[in-house]
């Protein structure tokens, strides 16, 4: 038996193995509004992750694309908001400490970056 609480539609909000504050009532542990609520939540989860994944490529992406409009002409490095810029030479300088670093390290740990 768990322990949950539901919307005022009756959709399940929390679960818990221990009773807890605003609890509404109490679900068989094999019930099927319990497993398909278990795995709705590893599947908003799991794309959660994957979208997170995707951010820290995207900023790198965004990061080349920003060089390459500022190596073109296109933008100027003093348009963007000073909090960008910072942002940007902080990677910047963290990448640069890393490949100076990549040399203390054997041949296959070259491709860090």
């Amino acid at each position: 038996m768990v322990y949950v609480q539901r919307d005022g539609e009756g959709r399940l909000l929390r679960v818990e193995h221990d009773p807890f504050e605003g609890m509404t009532e109490t679900l068989a542990v094999e019930s099927e509004e319990l497993n398909r609520w278990l795995s709705a939540r590893e599947e908003v989860k799991a794309r959660l992750a994957s979208l997170q994944g995707s951010d820290l490529e995207l900023v790198r992406v965004l990061e080349d694309v920003v060089i390459a409009l500022v190596q073109k002409g296109v933008i100027r490095y003093t348009d963007l908001p000073e909090a960008a810029r910072r942002k940007l030479d902080r990677r910047a300088v963290t990448r640069a400490e890393i490949e100076g670093l990549s040399g203390l390290l054997g041949d296959d740990e070259h491709h860090l970056i």
